[in-house]
């Protein structure tokens, strides 16, 4: 049987300049060249006089690969056009099917083009310098709650996305709720470039940011690009880094400060709303180094200007005293930044008068402490990580006056009256305070929040673990 050849050539996204050697090669040579009619508009002078051109509308994809296989089968060479790359979501997974389909003889062969993406990303300037994927909006083949899911993969796995076929008369809705759920995982900084038209006389490059990325200004001939929680806009241009550069902090600090500063790194990458106020941001980044748990991002809770109020208190000496509930929670707070700053941490909890008030009033040893502890020290940060009951002694201790804090940071853990004594002191309006909201907390955590506020003049630079 005599056959033919069919070529697959990927035309790029519409300009002269951007169709490859070897696809207008082909063009010149081809008895036959079939494609959706738009496409001729870009390479009908590559075409030789004589070829058979075969053009059909819309959604015709099927007709054209069955008519490229007609021709070639009876031994003349085709050339099959499809714009960008003909391999994404172009005519070469189609053709290569049919080739299985009809058992065919005919020689098949891929031109590769510059697609949409490429060419929208070199117009944005550098978006698509790491990890990245690439996701169609169209549900004509493919259902709506499959491309959902590849949404929330790919805005969960923090890749950089670019979407094809992002709207069209009858499609509207999804790419709001495509930037719905990358809101729900980026920061609404996080960059968004779009280009319509690349490559055209037409051609429109935008750079704007996640939150304000109007989805009625795109429409099907537009390419979408959302950054990852590294990219960034510079000189209105969108730029991924992919780490070349000499990293900053490599030899800079002490090795277990290094490894800390590129956990908090790793962790701040992570966090699925970055954009809060900064003191509660160090403090959270602190917890979840400790715990490994981002459910902290959900149960964290400091009152606005906390951190900073607590830290100028102790850094300019106007408080020189913490008092713990219990000795693990004085023993995890930082003998390096204590030394540094001046101030002393003091537990009750092995007083020789506690054992003995605790027996007198029917009171447990850490509400015990507490009372002795605020005789002598009533203006002391003071922090909790294991005994609801001393926190809920305080609590009382202050509606009756008798301690006046400058500041408290709750985090007891366990099952009975912890959320309770959390409810109690989350109702002072006007006393700092941190809390790690329900059953979750213990000492190393409330150790952790005091750490972080004793460095909070390192937080803009986040450079955690300066007293290691």
């Amino acid at each position: 049987m005599i056959t033919g050849k069919i070529y697959v050539a990927g035309i790029g996204p519409g300009s002269d300049s951007d169709i490859t050697p070897a696809v207008c090669k082909v063009l010149s040579e081809a008895d036959v060249v079939v494609g959706y009619k738009y496409y001729f508009a870009f390479v009908r002078t590559m075409i030789k006089k004589d070829a058979k051109c075969v053009d059909t509308g819309m959604r015709k994809e099927r007709e054209r690969a069955e008519v490229a296989f007609e021709y070639a089968e009876q031994g003349r060479i085709v050339c099959v056009v499809s714009s960008g790359d003909a391999g994404i979501y172009g005519m070469a997974p189609l053709v290569w099917e049919m080739k299985r389909e009809r058992n065919s003889n005919v020689e098949i062969e891929v031109l590769p083009g510059i697609s949409a993406f490429q060419k929208a990303a070199a117009l944005l300037g550098a978006p698509v310098g790491h990890d990245f994927c690439v996701i169609s909006l169209s549900d004509l083949l493919t259902p709506w709650e499959k491309i959902e899911r590849r949404i929330e993969a790919a805005a969960v796995a923090d890749f950089v996305t670019a979407i094809y076929n992002p709207k069209s008369e009858g499609r509207y809705w999804q790419l709001y709720r495509l930037k719905e759920i990358f809101l729900s995982n980026r920061s609404e900084s996080t960059p968004v470039g779009y280009v319509r038209q690349a490559g055209r006389k037409e051609e429109t490059v935008v750079v704007t940011t996640l939150k304000d990325f109007d989805p009625e200004n795109v429409d099907m001939f537009t390419v979408v690009l959302i950054g990852n929680s590294q990219s960034y806009q510079w000189n209105n241009r969108f730029i991924t880094p992919r780490g070349y550069y000499h990293d900053p902090i490599a030899g800079k600090y002490k090795m277990g400060q290094e490894i800390m500063i590129r956990s908090f790194q790793t962790i701040a990458s992570e966090l699925k709303h970055p954009d809060i106020p900064l003191d509660c941001k160090w403090a959270l980044l602190h917890t979840i180094h400790t715990t490994a748990d981002f459910d902290m991002e959900n149960i964290f809770y400091a009152d606005a200007g906390a951190i900073g109020t607590i830290y100028k208190a102790l850094s300019s000496g106007q408080v020189k005293m913490i008092v713990t509930d219990v000795t693990m929670a004085a023993s995890g707070i930082r003998k390096g930044a204590l030394e540094r700053l001046g101030i002393e941490v003091k537990c009750y909890l092995n007083d020789s008068r506690v054992a003995e008030m605790a027996r007198q009033l029917n009171i447990t040893r850490t509400q015990a402490g507490i009372r002795l502890a605020v005789e002598e020290h009533p203006e002391a940060l003071y922090v909790f990580g294991n005994a609801p009951t001393a926190l809920m002694e305080l609590c009382r201790l202050i509606r009756h006056g008798k301690a006046n804090p400058v500041g408290v940071v709750g985090a007891p853990v366990g099952f009975v009256n912890v959320r309770e004594s959390k409810y109690m002191l989350k109702s002072f309006i006007g006393l700092p305070k941190v809390i790690i909201e329900g059953r979750k907390g213990g000492s190393n955590l409330a150790a952790t929040i005091v750490n972080a506020i004793l460095c909070f003049d390192d937080a803009v630079q986040l450079l955690p673990g300066r007293d290691l």
